[in-house]
Formats: C-alpha cells, sequence, structure tokens
C-alpha cells in the first residue's frame, strides 16, 4: 500500500442548471488530475446541477437529466483517479443532496447528507429527505469519510465516520459568504478534527447565485488544527494536496497559502462577484443604472466597471430643477474617472406634462411627497425604458439603510433587476468608497485611482426631490440610523435594549415604525447582494400586513 495520497481540490463556479457544462467542467478536471498522477480529483457539493437549486429540483424532468448526466458521465472516468462529485440522488423513492465517487467507468461509492440546513437562507427539508449517518468507504491506500457541508457542522456525521475507521474526511460545501464566513468554518472545523483526531478537506464552490456569494476559502486542516494549505477566496482554484502516511495516521503535507482579504475588500469583492455573474447567468451583458452625483449611484458605477468592464457600463444623469450643478459635476466626474458612458436625460419636461394632467385632481392639495415620488418614478420610467430598447440590465442603488426604513420610491428608485448594495448599510458604503478610491486589484476590470471624488463621499447625502433637501430632514445622521437597524435587525433587540444603549425613545420607536411599514417595498424589490446573516430577503422573512408593535 503506498504512503502517499494525492487529492486535487477543485474549487470552481458552477452554473445552475447548465448540467451538461458542469459535467464537462468535471472532466476537464478530472483529465488534468489524471496526466498528473492524482489519486482523487473533488469537487464540491451539487456541483452536476449547480446550488441552490430550491425548489428547482422538485421537478422530476430536471432530477432525470442531472440522473443521466451522472450516468454518463461515469462512464467516462476511466483509468486513473476517481473523480468525487456533488449531484441530487434519488433512492427509494426519496431525493438527496447526495454526494458520488466515480471510478472505473461507474460509480464507486455515494453518499447522503445527513444533516440538512433549515435556517438562513437554507431550506433543505423542504426539497431533501434527510439519510441515516453514512459509513466511510476504501479508496486506495486510505478510507475516506464525507461530511456533506452541514454533517460538518455539527459533530455527529464526522464522529460516525471516524469510529468506522475514516482517516481522512472530505467536506464537500456550498457555503456561501456573509461577513466574517472563513473565519467561522475554520473554528467549526478545528471542532472536528479536535473530535475526530483525523485531517480535513474542506472544499468550498465559488461563484454568485441570485442573492448569494460562494466565495470558496477552501482549505486543508490537520488534526493538530494547523492549516497546511488555504484557497482563495471568491477565486476559481485547484490544488494538488499531498497526505502522507505517519506513524501518527495521515497528514496533509505543506502546500499553497492563499492570504486572506480584510472585511471591507471581501465585501465590495462579493458584490463585484454577484454583479458579474448574475448578469453571466441571466444572459445579460452590460448594465445601465441613473448616476445621481452621490455616493450609492458613484459606487454602484464602480461596481459595475469593475465587475463588467467601464465599456459594457451606462451611466445615465436625469435631472430635475432641484438637482444642483454640483451633482451634475459630480456625476460627470465619476464617468469620467471610470470611463462610462454618461447620458443625460432631464425630467423637467415629464414633470410638467404628469403636473398638468394631474392639477385637476390636484387643485387645492398642498404639493409634497407625492409629487417628489412622482419624480423618481418618472425616473424609473426613462431608466427602465432605455433597459428594454438597449437590453442592458437596470442596477438600483438603494442601500441597506434606506431599504429598511423605505426611503426610496416603489416603482421610482427600487426599478431595476438586481441591486448590488441591498445589503450594505450607508455608514459601510462610505469605508466602501474610501478603499476603493485607495486600492485596486487584478480582478478589478475598472481603472485604478479615485474613482469616486471625496466630494461625493464627503457630501451631505440628499435626494434633491425638493429645494435644500437633506437625508438628515427625515431621518437620524446616518450613524445613529445604522446603529439602530443594527439593533432591530441583525440582533432582533428590543425597543428597551436600545433606549439602554443610549438611544432615545422616540426616535428608536419611529425607526421600527419605518422598517415595518416598509416590509411591502422589501417584498417587491429586486434581489441583491448577501453581504450579513440578516440580509433583507431570505435571511429575514417578515409579514407584510400586520400590526405589532414592540410596547416597551
Amino acid at each position: 500500500m503506498s504512503d502517499t495520497f494525492r487529492i486535487t481540490m477543485v474549487q470552481a463556479n458552477p452554473v445552475l442548471g447548465a448540467i451538461a457544462a458542469n459535467a464537462e467542467h468535471a472532466f476537464a478536471a478530472w483529465e488534468a488530475g489524471r496526466d498528473a498522477g492524482i489519486d482523487l480529483v473533488a469537487l464540491t457539493e451539487m456541483f452536476l446541477t449547480g446550488y441552490q437549486t430550491q425548489d428547482l429540483v422538485l421537478k422530476p424532468a430536471f432530477v432525470e437529466a442531472a440522473e443521466a448526466a451522472l450516468q454518463a458521465l461515469a462512464a467516462r472516468i476511466g483509468a486513473g483517479p476517481a473523480l468525487a462529485i456533488g449531484c441530487p440522488l434519488r433512492r427509494g423513492g426519496l431525493l438527496f443532496n447526495g454526494y458520488v465517487y466515480l471510478k472505473d467507468g461507474r460509480i464507486l461509492a455515494e453518499v447522503l447528507k445527513h444533516d440538512l440546513p433549515n435556517d438562513s437562507v437554507f431550506d433543505e427539508k423542504r426539497v431533501f429527505a434527510s439519510a441515516p449517518l453514512q459509513m466511510p468507504f476504501q479508496l486506495g491506500p486510505v478510507k475516506i469519510g464525507t461530511p456533506i457541508c452541514e454533517d460538518a457542522w455539527h459533530e455527529g456525521v464526522a464522529l460516525a465516520h471516524a469510529k468506522a475507521g475514516a482517516e481522512i474526511l472530505l467536506v464537500p460545501n456550498g457555503s456561501p459568504y456573509h461577513r466574517g464566513k472563513p473565519a467561522v468554518r475554520v473554528n467549526l472545523m478545528r471542532w472536528r478534527v479536535g473530535d475526530t483526531g483525523l485531517p480535513l478537506i474542506y472544499l468550498n464552490m465559488v461563484g454568485g447565485q441570485d442573492d448569494q456569494v460562494f466565495d470558496g476559502a477552501s482549505f486543508v486542516m490537520n488534526p493538530d488544527g494547523t492549516v497546511p494549505v488555504q484557497l482563495p477566496q471568491f477565486d476559481p482554484a485547484r490544488a494538488i494536496v499531498t497526505f502522507r502516511n505517519t506513524p501518527q495516521g495521515w497528514r496533509a503535507e505543506e502546500g499553497a497559502k492563499a492570504e486572506m482579504p480584510g472585511v471591507v475588500e471581501a465585501d465590495y469583492r462579493a458584490m463585484v462577484v454577484s454583479v458579474k455573474d448574475y448578469l453571466a447567468k441571466t444572459g445579460f451583458k452590460k448594465v445601465l443604472l441613473g448616476l445621481s452625483g452621490g455616493i450609492d449611484s458613484a459606487l454602484v458605477a464602480v461596481i459595475a466597471a469593475d465587475a463588467l468592464g467601464a465599456q459594457n457600463v451606462r451611466c445615465v444623469m436625469l435631472p430635475s430643477r432641484f438637482t444642483s450643478q454640483t451633482s451634475l459635476d459630480d456625476a460627470a466626474e465619476v464617468a469620467r474617472a471610470l470611463g462610462t458612458r454618461l447620458d443625460t436625460v432631464p425630467i423637467s419636461g415629464a414633470q410638467e406634462a404628469v403636473g398638468e394632467a394631474l392639477a385637476p385632481l390636484f387643485t387645492g392639495t398642498e404639493p409634497g411627497i407625492t409629487e417628489e415620488n412622482i419624480q423618481s418614478r418618472l425616473r424609473g420610467v426613462l431608466l427602465m425604458a432605455m433597459s428594454n430598447k438597449f437590453g442592458e440590465m437596470l442596477l438600483t442603488t438603494g442601500n441597506k439603510s434606506e431599504m429598511a426604513v423605505g426611503y426610496c420610491t416603489i416603482y421610482g428608485d427600487m426599478n431595476g433587476g438586481y441591486n448590488p448594495l441591498k445589503d450594505l448599510y450607508k455608514t459601510r458604503a462610505f469605508d466602501t468608497c474610501r478603499w476603493r478610491n485607495e486600492n485596486h486589484r487584478d480582478w478589478m476590470a475598472g481603472p485604478a485611482g479615485v474613482v469616486i471624488p471625496p466630494r461625493v463621499i464627503d457630501k451631505p447625502p440628499s435626494a434633491e426631490l425638493r429645494d435644500n433637501q437633506k437625508d438628515e430632514d427625515s431621518l437620524p445622521p446616518y450613524v445613529v440610523l445604522d446603529a439602530i437597524l443594527d439593533g432591530l435587525i441583525e440582533r432582533e433587540a428590543s425597543v428597551a435594549d436600545l433606549v439602554a444603549e443610549g438611544f432615545a425613545q422616540g426616535t428608536v420607536k419611529k425607526i421600527e415604525h419605518l422598517l415595518y411599514v416598509s416590509e411591502y417595498k422589501r417584498f417587491q424589490s429586486a434581489p441583491g447582494t448577501r453581504l450579513t446573516k440578516r440580509a433583507l430577503w431570505l435571511d429575514r422573512r417578515y409579514p407584510v400586513a400586520m400590526r405589532w408593535r414592540d410596547e416597551t
């Protein structure tokens, strides 16, 4: 028996539903492993179909297509390494989240997921059955245990494999990003290697899927908790890991170690990846957005340029009589710095026409929020018209602070197919802009240097829907607002909790009210990049029609 075992970790980006293309990607990885003399080529959870499938996997024709592709792929895996790949499996009339090992033209072994996640963005109990605890199997000189994703987040499955004689744990994952997630994974896997005394491969996919970004950051861990191999975060990568059989058992040798980005960079990269993949996987190649001269639209323009290249980004300035010259200048400067196209389409004439049409009904009433919203909705109409005409996806630009309290106009500035800032609070937007001005990376398709003028970052935020309007006319300062929202959303804190932390009760109650009454807007909003564990979609599912309020 050999005293070494070599595994290729494939950290890749499957396309949901592109079953044939995903199978070809897997086969190409296997061929490379065969040529390199590898023992096992391993891909991630549900790689064959893409992930998360949600209710698509309940469609019999979809599962049948996956099963046929799996059999065809197995037939192609001849002499050489085994290929491990995740896919749905129907067994005994039930549907499972499965992981199979292919070798010599057949399915050599299969594992079915036991622990099904049913929280945050996951509801796998809706679509999959929970399998009994699985056993390890022999592959050449080593016995491999395979806890699938959530199976490794609890001790039971890994311990069962260890007690049944497993010598290495391979953990295939579809684990989406949220802020701080890589450290969470490493810490949890330290518990697993501590429980079992076994080395472990944590293998995660990359790429954007709707709101979620799978960020890779795969790694290998030895039983002492050290990490001899670390793959990059967000990038597709392959790494060959050599395990050696020592007197203490199988141990991974030292290999490549990618540097992990800081939090601001990781959030920004997630937004760029999500925009790039959302367009690629839905068939769009270009985007447009309303560029107002404010910080949020400027940040979205930069994200889009970094994701797609400036030549694929159209910025549109839609001024009214309330638009300041400063805003016009700042929008032009952002577009110039990025190298994007900038079109200017005034809305004054359309605004007057709508005003005339409504005048017989509005006579005797005071101008107010209705007239302000008409401006926003006219901009939405014009932007959607351009989107339809030119085939460019409209990006919407509202940040999490605004989305939370409804400081946005439904069918107006909320129009769009995707919103990269949906889970980014306003105060973090400031930090992100400053970081991007000071940093440039190889994965950015946009230019280096100051792409968001300091004046855009530093000036008081304003929707410019009336004379001398400032956001703070309607809302607390963003530092205060975001701190209260952090309590109400991220921590589910009570009003009393926040008052005890020093916030004025009246202010907290106002923000709580705005949060709840704006649910209907979020229900109809575009999907956007998930950055936290409490994103305003699958992570936080509140009813639209409800009257409860915290009376503490």
